[in-house]
Order: structure tokens, then sequence, then C-alpha cells
């Protein structure tokens, strides 16, 4: 079925795909992927469209939209596994969490997207990211043409990366098993502006659904939330990831009174929103003709009348330069762009983690 992609991307954005399947029951993907694998390029997938930048042309090929919702829960001896299907919304996984009195993901709170799509990206905020709570995935490998059960030890997983990541359209995730602890209180705060928006001593752990709730309120603050409507509405989140730093250039940044810290695998970085800020650009501002920065921050681009993702995509690179020039340092983008390739993958990829 012929469907513009503006209509399922947050920065209502993209041309026309000419084959646009949606995925709502699990029973039906064997039927779904021999609908597609005599294409000669590989499939798109599409989650909830909030991380995406889909060309003015369209794709050429098809794209699956996940759309399988349903949550499991299942007790185990020292813990709750929770099972879901990946076009379940993560806020809506987050909510079910924390109504149910789990801990592990309620710093993800207000966070858009679906739960299939977290792993890719590794999704993570204030102190916890999905990998941490992560028991298995099932997953659906377009080059063996079989599904695979992957355990997180051979997920690749790094700060907002991954081997989905790396290797795009080799596996499609189909369902996520989380492993979440039963506790009335969230883990402890470890931001310092959230312990500080919340009026809370560093280290506190609080009501889980306190937790949730004052997160969404300091996302909302920071303009970090997805609004439904108003000058921010249509974005894609953050179009930068915080880069990896050399211990010069983390010199360099303190200096000019920037942030450096190491993040959750012993990398330094610094921030994105920062650089950009260094480099003259600044909240509000116009970049192109329909394309801002929002009017909360410098490192999310909104679209306006007018945009086009040529036009946004330019402004990405235009953005990444102005920091190169004026610091060495290298911006890596965060959302995805669409990009037909022939299906074959590089070798040397497990096939499946060990257990099922």
């Amino acid at each position: 079925m012929s469907e513009l992609l503006a209509d399922h991307t947050t920065l209502r954005l993209g041309g026309t795909a000419d084959r646009l399947l949606t995925h709502t029951d699990p029973a039906t993907w064997s039927d779904l992927t021999h609908a597609v694998l005599r294409e000669p390029v590989v499939p798109f997938v599409l989650g909830g469209g909030s991380n995406t930048i889909a060309d003015d042309a369209g794709y050429p090929g098809p794209v699956i939209r996940m759309a399988a919702r349903g949550i499991a829960a299942r007790p185990l001896d020292d813990a709750v596994e929770v099972t879901i299907q990946a076009g379940e919304p993560l806020s809506a996984l987050v909510a079910f969490a924390v109504s149910e009195g789990l801990t592990g993901i309620e710093y993800l709170a207000g966070i858009p997207g679906t739960t299939g799509a977290a792993p890719i990206q590794n999704t993570g905020a204030y102190g916890q990211q999905i990998s941490d709570a992560l028991a298995r995935l099932t997953v659906y490998d377009w080059s063996r043409r079989q599904l695979a059960v992957f355990r997180p030890e051979v997920c690749g997983f790094g700060y907002r990366t991954s081997l989905f990541k790396a290797h795009s359209g080799r596996w499609t995730i189909l369902e996520v098993v989380l492993r979440l602890t039963r506790s009335t209180y969230a883990a402890p705060v470890t931001y310092r502006h959230l312990a500080q928006h919340l009026g809370v001593p560093l280290h506190t752990r609080i009501p889980l659904a306190e937790a949730a709730q004052g997160v969404m309120a300091d996302r909302c603050r920071r303009g970090l939330s997805l609004p439904e409507s108003g000058p921010d509405a249509r974005q894609a989140g953050s179009v930068f990831l915080n880069p990896p730093i050399t211990s010069a250039q983390a010199d360099v940044v303190r200096k000019a009174g920037g942030m450096v810290y190491r993040d959750d695998y012993s990398v330094l970085r610094t921030s994105a929103g920062w650089l950009l800020q260094l480099a003259g650009h600044h909240a509000g501002s116009q970049l192109a003709p329909g394309v801002f920065c929002s009017t909360r921050r410098t490192l999310t681009l909104t679209a306006h009348d007018g945009a086009t993702a040529t036009a946004f995509n330019i402004v990405l690179q235009k953005l990444a330069r102005d920091v190169f020039k004026m610091t060495g340092i290298r911006l890596p983008p965060e959302p995805v762009r669409p990009i037909a390739a022939p299906c074959v993958w590089p070798d040397g990829i497990p096939e499946s983690s060990s257990g099922s």
C-alpha cells in the first residue's frame, strides 16, 4: 500500500513508500517476510518514527511499520520477567512498570518511540539504559531468513549504539524481554540536575511514580519532550550524540567552560549542544527555510512550513562542519536515514547468542 512516510514520522517529512506494510499481529510475521523477501533491497523497519529523517523521494523498497503491541509479566524467584512486543510504545511500557511496582526503567519515562527501537540505540536517560534491564531479544535475521534469540552480551551495546545499529537492516527486533525488580521505590537519583528538580539529595530513592513524573516534568522543562503541538512539535529529538573526545580535546573543552564526562563505557565525551552553542548557534534560530533550532535547546532541530528532508540534512552537515572547524571534534548524527541497500550483510556476525 502506497503511503507518505511523512505521515509516519514525527518530523512529518518524507516522500512516498510504495509498499508500506503494517505489522500488528505477531502470528503473521512469517507471512509478512515472505511478502518482501523477493525485493532487491533490504526493507526499512519503522517504529514510532521519532528518530527518522525520511528522504523527500521516499523509499524504493518495502517499509515495515512495527505496530504489534502487548506486555506480559511473569514472576521469577527474585525478579519479574516482562515480555514486550516491539511495537509497544516505550512510554506505555514505563507506565506499566511503574503501575506494577517494577523498577529498572523508570528514568526512561517520556522518551518517544517503540520498545523494539530502544535496544537498537541502547536508549538511556538519567543513569538508566535499556540494556541494563535486558534479558533477551527475539529478532528476525533477514540474511538467514530465520528467528534468533540474542542475549545482552552479544548485542554490542555501547553509548547509544548496538550491533543492530552498526549493521542496520540485518535484524528486526520482534520481542523484548526485560528483567525488572519489584520495589515501590525508584533506583537512586544519580543526575544532579534531576535531584535539584526533585528537591532531594543525590542517591536518594524516591517512590516510583514520583520519579517517573519528575523525569517527565524535567524533560519538558529542558525541551527534551515531544510536544503534541506548537513550534517544537515537528522534530526528531537530539540531532547529534555527545561526541567522544581525546584527552587533549577534553583539556580544551574544560578551558572553554564546557563539560567533560566519562560515559558508562569509560569513553570521554562532551556535550553536543554546548559545542553547537560554542559554534554560534542558539535555541530558536532559523538555519534554513523551514528548519529551526527548537525554542528550548540548540541540539533539537524542528521542521516548519517549507521544510524538506534535503534541507534538514544539509543543515546537519553544516552544523557538524561548524563544530569541527572550531574544535576539531566530530559530531556523530543521531537520527536514522532510510537508505536503500542491497540484501548483503557482512560475515563474522553472531547468528544468535548461546541459549534460547
